[in-house]
Parts: C-alpha cells; structure tokens; sequence
C-alpha cells in the first residue's frame, strides 16, 4: 500500500475516498496520481476539472472552433484573455521544470480508462469562477490582483523543482492561503473558499463505493473542513450582478458629460461649449487609438478605435473596443496555425502580441481601457471651460 502525505482518507456513508493532493507542475504528483489509482482500482475517479477544462485537456482541436465574433459580442474577450493569462503561468514553471502542466489530471484520466473506471468531474466551470471573482471584487482589490499578476511573472525565473514539491506541505500551504486572504480577501475567497466547498460537495456525491479524487493539494484542508457540512451547490453557480458602481459608471458618466456640454453652451458660451466637445473627443479617441496602438491593431483598426471611442463611451450598449476587436477580426483574421501555435505563444510576453488571437483579446482589453481612461480624463479637461 502506498503511504504518502498526500494520500489522505474519507468516507460518507458507505463510500471510501481516497483524497490525492498534488502540485499542478510536479512530475512525482502524476506518478502519485497513477500510482494510487492502479493500487486502489476505484470505481470512480473524481478530478478537479470542469466541462470546459476537460475538453481543452482532452481535445487538442478544440481552440480550432472559438467563435471570436461571438466572444467579442459576449463580452467575455476580457474573461477569456484572463483564463488565457492564468494558464500562462503553470505553462511557464511546466515549461522550466519539463513537465507538461496538468500532467497529474491527464495521468489521472488515462489511468482511470485503463482501470475501466468513471470518470468524475467535480470543479466548477471556470468561466463561473472567473467572473464571480471579478463581479464580487471591489475596485482596489481588482487593482492589487493586477499589481500581484504583474509582479508574480518575476518570480518565474527563480521557481526551482523543490519549491513545487514544497506546496504539497500541508503547513506551508495553510500558511499561504492565510497570507493570501490578508493580501486578498475576496480572491481567497472566491478562488479557494468557494471551490473547496463545491470539491467536497461534488467529491462527496461521486458515484461509486470506492472514489479517488485528485485535486490541488491547496484545496485539500478545505475539502476536509466542509467534508461534513451540507453546501448549497446552486448557490456557488450563479454569476451575481454588477455593482452599484458598474451602473453608476455605465450611464452615469454618459449623463455628466451631455449634462456638462449642455451647460457649456448655456452658461459659458458657443466658445466653450465647443471647446468642450473638442476635448471630450480627442481625449476619447486619442487615449482609444493608443490602446490599440500599443496591441498592434492593424492601422485601420486603431482609425475604428480613434473615431469609435468618442461615440461609445456616450453608448453604455456599446464599448470602442469591441468595435476595434471586430474590424480586427474581419482584417487579420485568425488561421488554423494560430489555433495550433496559442498553447506555446501564450507561454511568452511576446507570444501574447504575436498570436492573431491573443492580439485580437488585446485589442479589445486595451482599447476599452484607454477609452475609460479618456472619460476620466476629459471630464476635469470640460469642467475648466467654466
């Protein structure tokens, strides 16, 4: 029998769980995972994967039929870039390490159909984590998860193999998530809290006698302290609304900046009111088109932007930068290659701007934030015509 730290057993009712923690880069997690499921022979084998990441893990084409238009309509460019981020982190300590990321899920499913057992998918759809985290995130904290992104890619080079076993210590891993609910609340929250409570509850009505359940070794004290306690499943699926703030913003400042132009003309003169919509404008455009710009927009796709964003931002419907992202798409539209190359482009800054379709994700992300950044701008810029 094998007895390792990372083995750990539970039972409900008349099922026995064997509980499996890994690093998602480490070559000793995957040979643990393959290991325990050829010595347990389960009847179902529980994997911290949902729908969407299954596929991706298991379908090597399924990038090939992304719907760019539909993203960009959706508004989900921003959710898939970040998705797209993320992964670009595990691909970089895989990358330095040489094991592939999620090598330990992979073991895990081609283990299981080896030993003709079912497969078990117990992690909440990605795409719903993501955007319960951005929905219930604050401004600042949405400002410090960006200021930790950034500053984590520096850390890439120093990561060494032993650091990676090191996260399977339950005491270290207790110690980290204390610190990063200090740093984050909401983020620890979301990310961990929640789907240690949907992991356990999904863990815990796995079909079959006898279960081997891999996940994340963070996730394994949590697993163990909602274990007993009931979890309403349905509750942690719903994408809660936007904010007060979101709405404010959204017609709010649209509503300002008529207001002020109004007054322009009223109060101060043809002369200023004239000067205002000037400066409305080409903050707006200029501030849109470098965001482009900077994305490598094709030329005409940085004009859409420049001329796009002064109308937008007075459209709540309606963002610059997903009118730049679709003339993109229709200009320098993606081929088969781009699709194959994404897994690696993603790995490098640089790979991010040359991929066609990462490039396209960053036009829209840029062009929308320096459209933001223009309405700021030229509101203090209106107000001095008074």
């Amino acid at each position: 029998m094998i007895d390792d730290p990372n083995k750990h057993h539970l039972s409900t009712e008349d099922k026995e769980i064997i509980l499996v923690g890994t690093a998602h880069v480490s070559t000793e997690s995957a040979d643990l995972v393959e290991r325990v499921i050829e010595e347990e022979k389960p009847d179902t084998v529980a994997i911290e994967l949902c729908q969407s990441r299954y596929q991706a893990m298991t379908d090597k084409n399924r990038w090939q039929e992304t719907d760019l238009i539909k993203v960009i309509k959706e508004k989900k460019a921003f959710l898939l870039l970040s998705n797209l981020m993320l992964a670009s982190f595990q691909k970089k300590i895989g990358k330095k390490l040489g094991i592939k990321p999620g090598e330990e899920m992979l073991r895990a499913i081609n283990t299981a159909k080896k030993m003709e057992a079912d497969i078990h998918l117990a992690d909440r759809d990605v795409r719903t984590t993501l955007s319960r985290t951005w929905r219930l995130m604050g401004f600042w904290t949405k400002f410090k998860l960006l200021f930790h992104l950034i500053t984590s890619m520096g850390d890439m080079e120093d990561i060494e193999k032993e650091d990676i076993e090191k996260l399977k210590e339950q005491d270290v891993l207790e110690t980290l998530l204390k610190e990063l609910g200090k740093a984050l609340p909401d983020l620890q929250r979301v990310l961990i809290d929640e789907r240690d409570q949907y992991l356990a509850h999904k863990i815990r009505t796995a079909p079959g006698k006898k279960i081997v359940a891999v996940v994340g070794a963070g996730h394994v004290p949590g697993i163990k302290k909602y274990w007993e306690k009931p979890v309403d499943i349905a509750a942690l699926e719903i994408i809660p609304p936007k904010g007060k703030w979101g709405g404010f913003f959204k017609w709010g400042i649209p509503t300002l900046v008529i207001s002020l132009i109004i007054l322009g003309f009223y109060m101060a003169g043809a002369n200023a009111g004239a000067d205002m919509i000037k400066w409305w404008v080409l903050t707006n455009a200029v501030l849109a088109g470098l965001g482009a710009a900077i994305a490598l927009a094709h030329p005409l796709t940085v004009a859409a932007a420049f001329f796009a964003s002064p109308i937008t931002s007075l459209n709540p419907m309606v963002a610059a930068g997903w009118v730049a992202g679709l003339v993109q798409v229709f200009l320098v539209k993606p081929k088969v290659k781009d699709f194959e190359q994404l897994p690696e482009d993603i790995v490098s800054v640089k790979g991010f701007w040359k991929n066609k379709i990462t490039r396209i994700l960053l036009i829209v992300v840029l062009t929308n934030l320096g459209s933001s950044l223009g309405a700021f701008v030229a509101i203090p810029l209106m107000a001095r015509a008074f």
